[in-house]
């Protein structure tokens, strides 16, 4: 099972957990990318994503590329876009698997392709009234 979303909402590791347990599966391994407090050395304000129209469907590719390369029962994930409050996630990534090894694989790998390609700017605003964005999550 494969499930991708792509939303302006709040999203929440256990909900992401529930959908790819099950009983067949030894392990399940999870990545949240939250928004942190301070980058570059200097404390963030506020920070958004901004999405090309083609993200939803690059990143319902990548993933499924990813999972097509392992042994895994099922995945998850989610990508916000628009105003994010610190503290909140950003990307989760929930893989099933048998085993231990390949669940951390995939969801390493997984985590590492979906930031290398799909079209998503970070516009971070710092407390100091500077800005930056950044290509890709």
């Amino acid at each position: 099972m494969i499930s991708v979303l792509l939303t302006d909402q709040i999203i929440n590791l256990p909900d992401f957990v529930a959908q790819v347990e099950s009983t067949s599966a030894g392990a399940v391994a999870t990545f949240s990318g939250n928004v942190r407090t301070h980058d570059l050395g200097k404390e963030v304000s506020s920070l958004s994503y901004e999405i090309h129209p083609s993200t939803e469907q690059v990143l319902k590719e990548v993933v499924k590329d990813v999972a097509q390369r392992h042994q895994i029962i099922s995945v998850s994930v989610a990508h916000r876009f628009g105003d994010i409050e610190l503290g909140q996630s950003a990307l989760i990534v929930a893989v099933s698997a048998e085993h231990r090894g390949e669940a951390f694989a995939t969801c390493a790998e997984m985590v590492d392709e979906i930031k290398a390609k799909i079209p998503i700017w970070k516009h971070q605003i710092f407390a100091d009234g500077t800005d930056e964005w950044v290509n890709c999550a």
